[in-house]
């Protein structure tokens, strides 16, 4: 049986109440503005929490912990350095009860994760873990892709859509800007899938858990900038070849093409990520002369 299915009353495993409790108390219904959807399975919330670890030795950032299932998790599982974004003032006092469970543990930051750095909440080691928001997950990864090596791990859960995305090869209609740019900069993984029940309410979609791991050696060292705007350029147009999609980058796209050895006629979901990235080796090479 799951914990959060305990009768009311009874505390968690965790010594605090069952989440169900938790959100009838303080009226936390989930709103479509800030893009929420409950977990109330604690269960699944540990097993998120143990997927991040180890915790105890890491700064843990957690962005839209709502009623707090999943830092409830992180902080059971281990984590001594836990910093949550919350930017709905009615969850401030669950989270403030799950503190001071946690005396020290704890820390949290009232305000839109889009517009906080992370990387400014604590020392390295840093480990994202979220359930993120639907409206803004994609956003979020792509500012935190630019910024990878000041983290350990992101472990983050997706609409399963954007997590096979995420993990997507070249020839695939999921492969796309979002896939080059983890799978240079990162070994992923879709660990687990999440059924829409497990959510209150059920979202439409299956979700799915995604780890993403920094690469110690990228082989090749580019701009991050060059290849989010190359990227943007392929496949805001997929349907396109490259020669006319790659007309926005303001550059010879042919001689571009041809120094990468790249056929004109190939369109961007047939380039692996190695091409990508030769592209913008050349790319760089020809703006700087």
């Amino acid at each position: 049986m799951s914990e959060d299915n305990d009768n009311t009353g009874k505390l968690a495993n965790d010594g605090l109440p069952p989440l169900r409790e938790v959100i009838a108390t303080h009226d936390l219904s989930a709103q479509k503005k800030f893009g929420q959807n409950f977990l109330f399975d604690l269960n699944l919330t540990g097993r998120i929490a143990r997927a991040a670890a180890p915790l105890d030795d890491a700064t843990v950032i957690e962005i839209g912990p709502g009623p707090g299932g999943l830092t409830r998790a992180l902080l059971f599982n281990g984590a001594k350095n836990l910093t949550v974004i919350e930017r709905d003032p009615r969850c401030q006092p669950v989270l403030e009860q799950i503190s001071n469970h946690y005396p020290g543990a704890l820390h949290v930051i009232d305000g839109d994760a889009l517009e906080v750095d992370v990387t400014t909440l604590g020392p390295a080691p840093r480990k994202i873990v979220a359930n993120l928001p639907y409206n803004v997950g994609t956003q979020l990864l792509l500012g935190w892709l630019m910024q990878i090596d000041q983290f350990a791990s992101l472990t983050l859960m997706f609409q399963k859509e954007v997590a096979e995305r995420v993990v997507a090869r070249p020839k695939s209609k999921a492969y796309g800007r979002l896939s080059v740019l983890c799978q240079y900069l990162c070994d992923c993984d879709i660990l687990f899938d999440v059924h829409r029940s497990a959510f209150t309410p059920p979202p439409k979609v299956t979700s799915a858990v995604v780890q993403l791991r920094p690469k110690a050696d990228r082989g090749t060292d580019i701009n991050l900038d060059s290849l989010a705007k190359i990227t943007q350029a392929a496949f805001g147009q997929r349907r396109k070849m490259l020669r006319a999609s790659l007309k926005t980058l303001n550059i010879n796209v042919g001689e571009l093409l041809a120094k990468a050895g790249i056929t004109e006629t190939v369109r961007a979901e047939e380039l692996s990520v190695a091409d990508f990235v030769r592209l913008t080796q050349v790319h760089d090479e020809m703006a700087a002369s």
